[in-house]
């Protein structure tokens, strides 16, 4: 199919009420795994990178790699920088070709975080790309070295936030955080359901991994669109290496290549199955 822009996906998503993932990648399996995955279901998705990854899965090269795979991809697939921490960053994203751009300032005041969105809306429009924003504070980080607590996003500060910045998607807070949950959260499912009643744009589910499939569709029904899917394939890609190097006998890159290449279509397959899931959304109170 193509790359495309994510409110394309978005918009279609939408429509068809379902879910669309957003799978973090780190490095080229995990961008075969997910890919994959996506074809088999003949499913879009979107693949993005965290700017606290680039230490490890540098922009210069995984940008590339990312945009070439989904422009070779047989469905439709966006490239998001997800958490963006500078505009710098961000408009390195936006020159390798990535379709969407997330520049996170929900740490800041309610008029700053709209400011330095705006900004980056006014960027990405030379470029044609989406802008998603976050507003509220979820919890945990993207790489797990701090918790900054979780600030539910407040539904009339939402609906001001999205006319004023002209964002395409918004982020919410409702109970989710980054990384690995100690138990299934508690999702603030009427928080969710205000905040839809009052915005126009999609909106986002950030820490999804560890969040039930049963309260994934439930948020789907209230109006979440992107679901953010990171630390779970980190995971699963990580213990199909261990269980490759636990098996007898010498070991190589390539049968190591094929493991964490599985690792990370296991977990995509399983949450686009869970995003599309038609008879489940009805079945849903």
């Amino acid at each position: 199919m193509a790359l495309v822009t994510m409110k394309s996906l978005l918009t279609q998503a939408s429509k068809e009420n379902r879910g669309i993932g957003a799978f973090s990648v780190g490095n080229m399996e995990m961008v075969k795994g997910a890919i994959k995955a996506a074809e088999e279901l003949h499913t879009p998705i979107i693949l993005q990178i965290a700017e606290v990854r680039l230490p490890h899965s540098p922009l210069a090269l995984m940008g590339p790699m990312m945009v070439q795979a989904a422009k070779e991809a047989k469905v439709d697939v966006a490239v998001h920088l997800d958490h963006g921490l500078t505009i710098e960053t961000v408009k390195r994203a936006l020159e390798l070709g990535f379709t969407s751009v997330m520049f996170d300032s929900s740490n800041y005041s309610f008029e700053e975080n709209i400011e330095r969105t705006k900004e980056v809306v006014e960027l990405a429009k030379g470029y044609g790309a989406t802008v998603e924003a976050e507003l509220g504070l979820v919890g945990g980080s993207e790489d797990g070295s701090e918790d900054h607590g979780i600030r539910c996003t407040d539904p009339e500060d939402a609906k001001v936030f999205c006319e004023r910045t002209g964002i395409d998607a918004l982020a919410v807070a409702i109970g989710n955080a980054h990384g690995n949950y100690p138990a299934a959260p508690k999702l603030a499912f009427d928080v969710l359901e205000e905040i839809d009643k009052r915005t126009e744009v999609p909106l986002v589910l950030h820490g999804g991994s560890g969040i039930t499939d049963a309260d994934f569709r439930r948020a789907v029904s209230l109006g979440i669109v992107k679901i953010n899917i990171a630390t779970a394939s980190f995971n699963q890609l990580t213990k199909r290496a261990e269980e490759y190097f636990q098996t007898e006998g010498a070991h190589n890159y390539f049968k190591l290549n094929e493991a964490m290449v599985l690792g990370t279509y296991e977990n995509v397959r399983h949450h686009i199955e869970v995003f599309n899931c038609r008879k489940a959304l009805e079945e849903i109170p």
